[in-house]
């Protein structure tokens, strides 16, 4: 059975999807390669495990949770479930390049299916695809769209720097140009 439900968040809104013990799903409303809710799918507020993801949610979106505790069950090909396996490990306000991505998990010549994998991740946010950026620190493509990859990164950094700060207040001037194109050339620090 698959389970649904959906989370007002500050980026935008979240469509949650469960087996019914682990969180298989969370998508941007309008992100590439997100889901439409199936006809025998059921919408069920209280489904494992709904409540505490948006507990936890609501914790990182006001800055006080940094780390994900959740039973997470993504499907993918082995080697994109190791490519997400791998992105939890790379810290709140943190970036890594692909190719750092994919010396991380051995292969370190499968950079671009390890770009692949990131854009197909289907637990955005949570397991954090967003945190992986260009060799040369440019923002590249994200599923949720580059404003919001922009808004999530600048969020953690401020979280990171400056204690819990709620995430309108840390983006407000990302939130500002969510309209405008965001230029690929836009740099941020690689981590290391």
């Amino acid at each position: 059975m698959t389970y649904y439900t959906y989370f007002d968040s500050p980026l935008e809104p979240l469509l949650l999807i469960s087996d019914g013990e682990a969180l298989t799903g969370l998508f941007m409303v309008e992100q590439k390669y997100g889901p439409e809710v199936g006809a025998d799918w059921v919408e069920a507020e209280n489904a494992a495990p709904f409540p505490q993801a948006k507990a936890q949610l609501d914790a990182y979106f006001r800055g006080e949770l940094t780390d994900f505790d959740l039973p997470l069950a993504p499907q993918g090909t082995d080697f994109q479930r190791t490519v997400w396996r791998e992105l939890t490990h790379i810290p709140f306000g943190d970036t890594v390049s692909y190719g750092e991505l994919a010396q991380r998990i051995d292969n370190p010549k499968a950079v671009r299916a390890v770009g692949l994998a990131n854009g197909r991740n289907p637990i955005s946010i949570i397991v954090p695809c967003h945190r992986v950026i260009g060799a040369n620190g440019t923002l590249t493509g994200y599923g949720g769209g580059l404003h919001r990859k922009a808004a999530l990164l600048t969020f953690e950094s401020t979280v990171r720097t400056q204690g819990p700060v709620a995430f309108e207040q840390a983006t407000a001037t990302v939130q500002a140009d969510a309209h405008a194109k965001l230029s690929p050339q836009l740099k941020l620090p690689l981590a290391g």
